[in-house]
């Protein structure tokens, strides 16, 4: 990949480039980043639009699922004539007209442990933007172990929660801290609803926080989880501390 920015470049990524805390320099950053997005639904839409709108260099793109008519009141990178396509494919297309000059690659079958280990260690960052508990618990597992950071999303009903894991910081919890006796069996979308604006605000909020990891500006939200209360429209912060005791990432983890 060019080290430099093209005049072409330098236009589309101009407003953002203005920013003291962007730059140039950091626009460079995010051309030669590598970001894995997990789940191309109502939280991976906005990731996977704003990340490459911003100049992010490389996306790969990992849902083994198709897109339905239900999809659409929520999950804003497919349209009525994507309905029965592959989500992969379908999110493709929206991405490739978007901004032609970035790189797609794309996961369509579901990923097990070992694809799942090899996507996570070929990129910089992964967003966890999935549906359900297990799906979060391995893409957590896989992180640590490859020390990517992760930014993890999820939105209910009239709720949302976002966090950010850094397994390369010793201060940083991971997933399984916060969650490890979260329970498989949890509501879904398609089971409690969700309204879509809440999904497209945790998702925004998701891509804004990769793009201060990749590019090295502002305070990502390590040790903290923000609870999204849509109904009241209010906004609360926990601290979170790393759990010495969790089986994924605490100090009895490979013993």
């Amino acid at each position: 990949m060019n080290e430099h920015l093209s005049d072409e470049e330098l236009l589309r990524y101009s407003r953002q480039i203005l920013l003291s805390q962007i730059d140039v320099d950091g626009q460079l950053r995010l051309k030669r980043s590598r970001v894995l997005i997990v789940g191309l639904g109502g939280l991976g839409s906005p990731v996977a639009l704003y990340l490459a709108a911003a100049g992010v260099g490389e996306l790969h793109l990992a849902d083994f699922d198709s897109v339905d008519l239900s999809n659409l009141q929520r999950q804003v990178a497919h349209d009525t004539a994507s309905i029965g396509q592959s989500k992969v494919d379908s999110a493709l297309a929206r991405l490739a007209a978007l901004n032609p000059q970035i790189s797609l690659q794309a996961h369509r079958q579901a990923l097990d442990a070992d694809s799942l280990a090899a996507a996570v260690t070929a990129v910089d960052l992964v967003l966890d933007c999935s549906d359900n508990f297990s799906t979060r618990e391995a893409v957590n597992a896989a992180c640590v172990a490859a020390r990517r950071p992760l930014v993890s999303g999820a939105a209910i009903r009239l709720e949302g929660q976002l966090s950010v894991f850094d397994p390369r910081r010793e201060d940083s919890p991971c997933y399984h801290c916060l969650y490890g006796h979260g329970s498989e069996a949890e509501l879904t979308c398609s089971e409690a609803g969700v309204v879509g604006p809440l999904v497209g605000l945790v998702g925004s909020l998701q891509a804004l926080e990769a793009l201060k990891l990749l590019a090295g500006f502002g305070e990502p939200m390590i040790g903290r989880l923000l609870l999204i209360d849509a109904f009241g429209s209010r906004f609360r912060e926990l601290r979170v501390k790393r759990d010495p005791g969790c089986a994924v990432c605490g100090s009895a983890a490979g013993a």
